[in-house]
Formats: C-alpha cells, sequence, structure tokens
C-alpha cells in the first residue's frame, strides 16, 4: 500500500490520510506498494486506525454486473475500511451479527438477483466457508471439522516430515547436477521447498493424482494468483478447467472410493446432511487453494527472518524445541494472509469512533494488529521465544477462524526443523535487499536464493 499513487478520487492532503476525503491508495498488483507497508501501518494505528482505503480496482467504482460479484469478493475492490488496531480488529472479527462475510449483502437486492447466473463462471467459491455466516456457514464447517482435528494432522506428520526430505533431496541431486557440493549447493527456497511441500501435502490430503498435480497447480496460479487482477477470459478458463477436472475426480472417488479427504468429502453424512455438488465444488477450492498459497509464505517469510535475525537463529539451533513458537511469531511477524476477506456491515455502526455505513466493506489487517505496541512488547522486534506471541490473529478469529490452523502450524514445525536440522550451516546466497518479492493480499511471493 502506498499513500502516494494517483487516485481517480480528489484527494485532500489537508486531511488525515486514512480519512473520507484522503483514503490510502492500494495497488495490490504492484509489490513496491508493499516496500513500506510496516511504516503505514504503524502510521495508521496512531492517526487514523480505522482507515478508508481506495482501490485501483480494474472494475473501477461500479463494475459490471457479470464481474460485480468477484469485484465484491475482492479484499482491494473500490473502497473499504481497514483496522489497524489489534482490539478493533478482533472486534469486528468476533462481531457476526454487525458484521457479515457474505459479499452479496454490500449489493443492492436487485444486483444480488441478477448475479445468480454467473456465479460459477466468477467465483467457483461463491458459497463456501470464506463467504457464508452461520448457520450454514456452520453446517459446512461441521462436515470437514473431522478431517483437521489435533489427531488428524498428528497422525499426518510422518507423512508431511517425508515429504519435506523427499523435496529436500531433490534439491541436492539437481545440485550435484550443476557440479555443486555441499556448503556451496544453491537452491531457490520458494520453488525448491516452500511452494511444493504444502502443495503435496494437501494434494495427497485430498487424493489428487501424481500426475494430474503440476496441472492442477498450474490453473491454480493462472486463475488466482496472477498479478492482474481483470477477471478476463484466460482466468475465467483456468478457474473453470479446474473447477470440471474436481467435479470429475469427486465422481471417480464416488466409483471408486480411496482413503482421502474427496472421498471422504462425497460420502460424509452427518446429522443426515450431505454436500450438495456446488458446496463439494466450493469446499475443495477452499482446500486446496487454503492449503497452500499461506502456507509457503509462512515458510518463505520464517526463513527470511530467521536468515537476518542470526541471533534468533542461534538461539533456535541451541534449543530445537524453540521451533514451535518460532512458528507462532512468524505468523505474528510476518503475517500471511496481511488482511482478511471483506465483512459487510450489516447495519450503520461505529468502530473506534469511526461511523461505518451499513452496506459498507470492513477488512481487518492482520499484519497491522499483529505488530500493536497496544498488544506485543516491542513489536517490531522478531523473538521466537516471545511468550505470548501464539496470541496473534493470523489465522483470524471468531466463526472464520481458519480451519486449517492445526495443519499449518504441523507443516511449519516440520519444515523449519527438517531444512535446518539437515543443513545447519544455512545461508542467504544473495544479500536481502536483492531478494525478489511479488506481492498480493496473501504475502509475499518471491525467491530467496540459499547457499546449503
Amino acid at each position: 500500500m502506498t499513500d502516494r499513487t494517483a487516485s481517480p478520487l480528489a484527494l485532500d492532503p489537508s486531511q488525515p490520510l486514512g480519512s473520507l476525503a484522503n483514503p490510502v491508495q492500494a495497488d495490490n498488483s504492484n509489490p513496491d506498494s508493499f516496500a513500506n507497508a510496516y511504516e503505514l501501518y504503524a502510521h495508521l494505528r496512531e492517526s487514523c486506525p480505522v482507515a478508508r482505503v481506495q482501490s485501483n480496482s480494474p472494475f473501477g467504482s461500479t463494475p459490471p454486473a457479470g464481474a460485480a460479484l468477484a469485484a465484491a469478493r475482492s479484499p482491494f475492490f473500490a473502497d473499504f475500511w481497514m483496522t489497524t488496531r489489534y482490539d478493533d480488529s478482533l472486534a469486528a472479527l468476533l462481531d457476526g451479527d454487525r458484521f457479515s462475510a457474505n459479499p452479496l449483502n454490500a449489493l443492492p437486492a436487485g444486483q444480488r438477483a441478477a448475479l445468480s447466473g454467473v456465479l460459477p463462471d466468477f467465483v467457483p467459491f461463491a458459497d463456501s466457508l470464506l463467504t457464508l455466516d452461520p448457520p450454514a456457514h456452520t453446517r459446512l464447517r461441521k462436515q470437514i471439522q473431522p478431517w483437521f482435528a489435533g489427531r488428524a494432522i498428528d497422525a499426518l506428520r510422518p507423512q508431511i516430515a517425508e515429504i519435506a526430505n523427499e523435496l529436500l533431496d531433490a534439491a541436492e541431486a539437481a545440485a550435484a547436477q550443476r557440479g555443486e557440493t555441499a556448503l556451496h549447493r544453491t537452491m531457490e527456497l520458494f520453488e525448491a521447498y516452500a511452494y511444493p511441500l504444502p502443495v503435496t501435502v494437501i494434494s495427497e490430503m485430498l487424493g489428487v493424482p501424481r500426475e494430474d498435480r503440476a496441472q492442477v497447480c498450474g490453473w491454480f496460479e493462472r486463475g488466482f494468483l496472477q498479478r492482474d487482477r481483470a477477471f478476463g477470459d484466460e482466468r475465467r478458463r483456468n478457474l473453470n478447467a479446474m473447477r470440471d477436472y474436481f467435479r470429475t475426480l469427486a465422481d471417480r472417488k464416488r466409483a471408486d472410493p480411496a482413503d482421502d479427504l474427496i472421498t471422504y468429502l462425497v460420502q460424509a453424512e452427518i446429522d443426515g446432511d450431505r454436500l450438495d455438488d456446488p458446496e463439494l465444488q466450493a469446499m475443495i477450492f477452499v482446500l486446496y487453494g487454503g492449503g497452500h498459497v499461506t502456507m509457503a509464505n509462512l515458510i518463505r517469510n520464517g526463513m527470511v527472518a530467521l536468515l537476518t535475525h542470526p541471533e534468533e537463529l542461534t538461539k533456535l539451533r541451541n534449543d530445537p524445541s524453540l521451533t514451535r513458537n518460532m512458528v507462532e511469531e512468524t505468523l505474528r511477524y510476518t503475517s500471511t494472509p496481511t488482511q482478511t476477506f471483506p465483512r459487510v456491515a450489516m447495519e450503520d455502526v461505529s468502530l473506534a469512533g469511526t461511523p461505518i455505513a451499513a452496506g459498507d466493506r470492513v477488512v481487518a489487517c492482520l499484519a497491522a494488529a499483529n505488530r500493536d505496541p497496544a498488544r506485543f512488547a516491542d513489536p517490531e522486534r522478531f523473538d521466537i521465544a516471545r511468550s505470548d506471541a501464539n496470541r496473534h490473529i493470523a489465522f483470524s478469529k471468531g466463526v472464520h477462524a481458519c480451519l486449517g490452523s492445526p495443519l499449518a502450524r504441523a507443516e511449519g514445525d516440520i519444515a523449519f526443523a527438517t531444512l535446518l536440522g539437515r543443513y545447519p550451516d544455512l545461508r542467504l546466497a544473495a544479500p536481502i535487499e536483492e531478494l525478489t518479492a511479488g506481492a498480493n493480499f496473501l504475502g509475499r511471493l518471491g525467491d530467496v536464493p540459499l547457499r546449503f
């Protein structure tokens, strides 16, 4: 985010940054917009804790009806209010009566009706855990909850460790082919380890055949992770291809059940209730996407934090039992995703003294809240022994708190322990200022060259 981007609105620099007259400008397709994000968050916490934000949406301020829901779902569409303090963010996330997760509530009734025929093309997970309120949300969450309970995740830990070691074996083999020897071997962390580890884990859980995984991952990346946020034909083709693939895969699991999550979803009946086809597709999309992108960023950002804070790395090497707390501190310190999906105000409300009109979108900036000095002592310091690191809200709070948080914590614990355990002399292969970083609200997606 930046306060320097040109805006179609007439900004008034005499007014506080973040006010209606001088909204913060967001360009989430531009990685430079994130360069000074934490300085901006600190400024807003002090001067305008519930800030008005305007995005340079490709849809403009009034999107065409065909794109309206896709735009409404985006935290970066048009205008929204953004909380930057911990307590305000928590209050909004816990207030399910006055703040709805359903983006349709931000649209006029007539437009909602007009959108019914375009939902499958534009938003493949329109009716999902991300965008429904109780009781519909409660019903869906109950269907999937057993797979993410603590005991179920503990049973996965050996498999996650096996995948992590296989990826590092492959990185060593690739280095050997280049003629590189130990301590001089190179590896690109995101490409070789941080991204394929959670992709492989969630693909194994869902039951995606190994030979299909590259194709499925490609559809997801071209449909969701492009910097160009316009919902054009290419994105639609990729999303539809991915939707059709998972529908076919679900049919195969019905006919030939296996020990995997998609088989469970097509068979599960809880309190006499089953998922219908749109709900099943939405659930698979959310699990697949949420199961790897934010986790990849956690691994990337955690390793960068450790390697640029040598005293913390030494602390961890001397006491590997700190790994789990290091994961919590990474979640607090780097917060991926950086902010929540929008909540829609269901009535005129006041948040931290800021009036918010019914229908306005409110986004909790998790990255700002998790560095609020009113909640965390010396919040700009990366401290893997921080006693209250686990009080972060990186997984959100309330009924929409991340279902997959136990899996994310287990993957993070294993990913860091395996990498650092195998390579005690691991180090960056380039200065920190040279690291590339693409960016979107899910965090920083960029290269981290290592020597190992």
